[in-house]
């Protein structure tokens, strides 16, 4: 944008003093006919919006913006606005506490004008296609552009929008404490075919340790890698390998799609940045199936939990297929935590099953009931409950005893072995 433009934004936003808008955004919201609601009334405020010159428009993101930029202040991972359950405040999430900040985020009718101005074509397309939409969003600062995986979506009738920082630089595999033989097998150079997945709640580290078996492999083998992602998160500087980013939307209609043309154009591994349905399942596994190494991620607690539910996807009468397919491509499985640190921040602790001879039986004849227990006497293949973990950074006095417990997924063993008692359990 010429210079002319930005100067008059910033007088804009100057105009706006303390609060969060300049006062012509007022006058857009204040415009809208009582009658019009929901999507009738965002398409009105699109409409709006669209009439605005360049310089509103540009003050528009420059006052949203600001709210960004805290984020780098409060050191926080996400910022929550918009919709009925901000009650006009922006929401930071900080330490994995969510609470709101000093910042007003201005009225319902307010806050939906502005997020109407961030999107594009596509995102608003798909706002009122299906009430959300995901994207990138880039924050200039003084060391450098910040990158935020974004979501804006309906919250009812208004719009809410929620960002995640995306880190700055990636993690080594050092540093995430896996064991040796768990982070050789996420090496192409040793184990060049298969299916590895990383799981987790929402924010629990997953894209975060993705990323770092990318980069590791990256600077360790002469290849090429295919990320498909939505949105697409940090971009990896092409190393030793070609690496192609292609975000589903502007580059590929689907996870399936992007799958799919990633056997065509030769690479060695694919990153799929979550199996949504038994489509995306399908074409990993026969990416994983047809030599290709493949990484993913699932929304699940526990590594079994993650067999379970990939297998639970498909009918009933299709299940005992897919768990032979699965049994034969699956490397390894990664659930993922982050608990609160003593003294601040927060800290991985991780499951981790390795697909043993043993674990593929269990799956093979459905008995993932069993692979608990593997995992729990698993040392020596890499292998550790979520449990074990906890208590390991609780004994480091990384943690306390009681996110131990409250992060367990089986609190009776996280007891036994404080108690001693792990032999019988």
């Amino acid at each position: 944008m010429p210079p002319g433009p930005i100067l008059a934004a910033n007088a804009f936003v100057a105009d706006a003093g303390d609060g969060f808008l300049p006062g012509f955004v007022r006058d857009i919201a204040a415009s809208a006919p009582a009658l019009l609601v929901g999507e009738d009334r965002l398409r009105f405020y699109a409409e709006q919006v669209d009439g605005l010159g360049a310089e509103r428009r540009e003050a528009l993101r420059l006052c949203f913006d600001r709210m960004v930029a805290r984020i780098n202040e409060l050191n926080a991972s996400d910022m929550d606005l918009g919709g009925r359950a901000c009650s006009g405040r922006v929401w930071y999430r900080v330490d994995g506490d969510k609470k709101p900040h000093d910042e007003h985020g201005g009225t319902l009718d307010e806050v939906d004008v502005v997020i109407v101005n961030l999107l594009s074509e596509r995102q608003r397309d798909d706002i009122f296609r299906v009430q959300s939409s995901d994207f990138s969003y880039f924050l200039d600062t003084a060391t450098g552009q910040r990158r935020f995986r974004t979501t804006s979506y309906f919250d009812q009738g208004h719009l809410a929008i929620c960002l995640r920082a995306i880190p700055d630089r990636v993690r080594s595999v050092e540093s995430l404490g896996f064991s040796p033989v768990i982070a050789r097998g996420m090496m192409f150079r040793h184990i060049r075919d298969g299916l590895s997945l990383v799981t987790g709640v929402t924010g629990s580290g997953k894209s975060t340790t993705l990323d770092a078996f990318i980069d590791a492999n990256n600077h360790d083998f002469d290849g090429h890698i295919v990320i498909v992602a939505k949105p697409i998160e940090y971009v990896h500087t092409p190393n030793r390998c070609i690496i192609r980013h292609r975000e589903v939307g502007p580059d590929v209609p689907s996870f399936k799609d992007g799958v799919v043309q990633a056997l065509r154009q030769d690479p060695d591994i694919i990153m799929i940045g979550e199996m949504r349905d038994p489509e995306t399942i399908n074409a990993a596994i026969e990416a994983s199936d047809t030599g290709h190494k493949v990484f993913s991620t699932l929304h699940t607690s526990s590594t079994v939990e993650s067999l379970d539910r990939m297998i639970a996807e498909y009918p009933h009468e299709e299940q005992n297929r897919v768990r032979v397919r699965l049994a034969d491509v699956l490397r390894c499985v990664i659930s993922q935590k982050l608990p609160p640190k003593i003294g601040g921040g927060r800290i991985l602790a991780k499951e981790v099953l390795w697909i043993t001879p043993s674990v593929k039986a269990a799956i093979l004849n459905n008995n993932t009931s069993e692979i608990y227990q593997m995992i729990w006497e698993g040392a020596a293949q890499g292998m550790v409950t979520m449990e074990q973990d906890l208590i390991r950074l609780y004994r480091e006095r990384k943690i306390t005893l009681e996110n131990a417990l409250q992060y367990a997924n089986n609190k009776r063993r996280i007891q036994q072995l404080v108690s001693g008692n792990a032999a019988a359990a």
